[in-house]
């Protein structure tokens, strides 16, 4: 396998985050949180558990006076992100590989001959 599955991107909020992310250098919360559809909670609860395990990197700053966050890919979530799609796309060529053969087995088979 060319990849390998990571186990932190296998809840679709999570691929979606770092998904999105892989796009750009760096995105504010809102943008991230609107464009994954979802609540200021939910994010902030994955990105956080994204960090910890060293994906996502958060920064903190302002904006005029206001607070505002941003969320970036770190190289390991990149890494990372591109061996899951690696893996996912070796998973889907396997599965459509067989079920050509499958496919040409039941021809095979329905053909009287």
């Amino acid at each position: 396998m060319n990849g390998a599955l990571e186990s932190a991107f296998h809840h679709p909020n999570r691929l979606a985050v770092v998904a999105f992310l892989s796009g750009c250098a760096e995105a504010d919360f809102r943008t991230v949180r609107d464009e994954c559809g979802l609540s200021d909670s939910a994010l902030s609860k994955l990105a956080t558990a994204l960090e910890a395990e060293g994906h996502v990197r958060i920064r903190k700053g302002h904006l005029g006076r206001r607070p505002r966050t941003w969320l970036s890919l770190t190289a390991h979530g990149r890494e990372r992100l591109a061996g899951h799609l690696a893996a996912l796309q070796e998973i889907a060529g396997r599965n459509a590989r067989n079920a050509a053969e499958l496919a040409r087995a039941a021809e095979t088979d329905a053909d009287p001959g």
